[in-house]
């Protein structure tokens, strides 16, 4: 893994067992292949005691040689960077540090000439980061940040490689805290299948699996370009573990069975959705096509499987839908609720809710950037339109959180912060790229697209809200549908879905979803 390669880099010992490490992989990916499963799982455990036995040599050699570790000074940061990077550093001093927003004559003559800025603090202040930021662009002056200490540990990112400031680094949002040990215990040794494995919430799912160590990682995907994608990903990471890409349909019964049946999947993590609102409003039957009956098909196979935990990655848009896609999400939320009660039912099935991720492939931050490249106008649909945002390792970390807390039949939602106006956003995403907004870079205000709310709601009135043992998450107690309802609720649908307008196909979905507040168009 990842982890162990990194910690045994000069580790004499570590490396010896590094090798036995690889081999002891290689015979249980072989193993797998060939269907040995008895002796996979024995080589699993193998893999185990020997990742366990390496952690301890390279801890008592680390604890040997910290005795005699130099102390780091700023300077010497400041020295690495400038090697790593060719950017001289000026170091300023604390006064100058805040005059520096204000860019006071005495200051201006310090940084102009230089045409790079490197914020070498990972917990910098994300309002003075964005001040500074726009302030430096006036005079020509890029802002660059070194990767944060936690992406630089995880080996996601080399100090040399800086970045530009991004809309992510001065929202100002709060690090999630997790607790590890028990999302180890869910993922560690165990084996995993992600659906929508190539989307952006999918593929972040695979790459915090993978660093857990399951024993072996399904993922699921129905666009052959976006598994290959994600496979070579997880692959270059080297996290040392035994991955399955599979062509697949989540709402092919036989195929997915037969899946569950070669692998024997412990957890599912559901992710694969058409989510595009103006999309599934001109195509309603397609969200229900996927989203509700494949939901539901799925379920049912992982339950029949006997599938020990299934977490379903549902949507805000689900509460009080106005569009067809946040309905037919609500369906799914009500299809793992009603699956619950199956008889002889042996899974423990769960709904995440979580409003937008930042840097999403539909997210607005990708259009803001590709409008602003060609001289705006940037379009925001509504001046008062507000969403709640999170940036994708976040939420998905939080999803993993929410599996190890799951008992069955709840639905967790992620405590999102505060809701953030989508004109302000714009306005931040312009001064980020050196612009003034209304300035240099108009926004143009084109109206709400169809099946578009101006804010997204978290939970539903019916639903009663309960603490968990994290602060970030929350749980809702509801009265879930019988299963024998939801059985007539999915022929219904299965039975007319191809055969009806895009209005009759909102008609019926409003049948089955009372709140689901429709839009007719012509």
């Amino acid at each position: 893994s990842k982890v162990r390669l990194k910690s045994c880099t000069l580790c004499p010992e570590g490396k010896e067992l590094d090798r036995e490490l690889k081999e002891i992989i290689r015979e249980k990916e072989e193993a797998i292949r060939n269907q040995e499963f008895e002796r996979a799982s024995a080589l699993r455990d193998d893999e185990a005691n020997m990742k366990e036995r390496i952690r301890e040599v390279s801890e008592e050699w680390r604890r040997e040689n910290d005795a005699n570790k130099p102390t780091v000074t700023e300077e010497d940061v400041a020295q690495v960077i400038a090697i790593m990077t060719g950017v001289p550093v000026t170091k300023l001093t604390e006064g100058e540090s805040e005059r520096l927003l204000k860019l006071e004559d005495t200051l201006h003559n310090r940084v102009i000439g230089q045409s790079e800025a490197v914020v070498a603090i990972s917990n910098f202040n994300a309002a003075r980061l964005g001040a500074l930021n726009t302030e430096m662009k006036k005079v020509g002056i890029d802002v660059n940040i070194v990767p944060s200490y936690h992406d630089l540990v995880a080996g996601k990112a080399k100090v040399s490689r800086l970045r530009e400031v991004d809309i992510e680094d001065v929202l100002g949002r709060e690090p999630v805290s997790l607790d590890s040990e028990n999302i180890d215990a869910l993922i560690k040794n165990r084996v995993i299948m992600v659906t929508g494995a190539g989307g952006s919430i999918g593929s972040e799912l695979c790459r915090q699996i993978a660093e857990r160590s399951p024993s072996l990682l399904v993922l699921v995907e129905h666009c052959e370009v976006q598994l290959f994608q994600i496979e070579q990903d997880i692959i270059s990471r080297e996290y040392g573990i035994a991955i399955r890409p599979v062509v697949a349909s989540i709402a092919d019964t036989e195929r997915m069975d037969y899946l569950m049946k070669r692998f024997r999947p412990d957890i599912i993590f559901h992710a694969a959705a058409h989510k595009h609102v103006p999309l599934m409003e001109a195509q309603p039957s397609e969200a229900i096509k996927n989203n509700s009956i494949g939901t539901w098909k799925l379920a049912e196979v992982a339950s029949r499987n006997n599938v020990t935990k299934f977490v379903l990655i549902s949507t805000d848009k689900a509460v009080n839908p106005t569009n067809a896609m946040g309905a037919s999400k609500r369906l799914a939320e009500l299809s793992i609720q009603a699956m619950q009660s199956r008889p002889e039912n042996k899974t423990v099935f769960v709904a995440v809710r979580f409003g937008n991720v930042l840097g999403s492939s539909g997210s607005v931050i990708p259009t803001f950037k590709k409008q602003i490249l060609a001289g705006g106008p940037v379009t925001v649909t509504h001046p008062e339109v507000t969403r709640y945002f999170m940036t994708i390792p976040e939420a998905v970390g939080l999803v993993l959180q929410c599996g190890s807390q799951a008992s069955g039949g709840e639905i967790f939602v992620l405590n999102m912060g505060n809701p953030v106006k989508i004109i302000d956003l714009a306005r931040q995403v312009i001064r980020l790229s050196g612009y003034e907004p209304d300035v240099d870079i108009p926004i143009k205000i084109i109206g709400l697209r169809p099946g578009e709310k101006l804010y997204e709601e978290l939970q539903k009135p019916s639903e009663t809200l309960v603490e968990t043992s994290h602060s970030r998450i929350y749980g809702f107690i509801s009265t879930p549908p019988k299963y024998a309802d939801m059985v007539s609720v999915i022929n219904e649908l299965n039975k007319n879905v191809n055969s009806l307008t895009p209005n009759r196909a909102k008609e019926l979905i409003a049948k089955f979803v009372p709140e689901y507040k429709v839009q007719f168009y012509d």
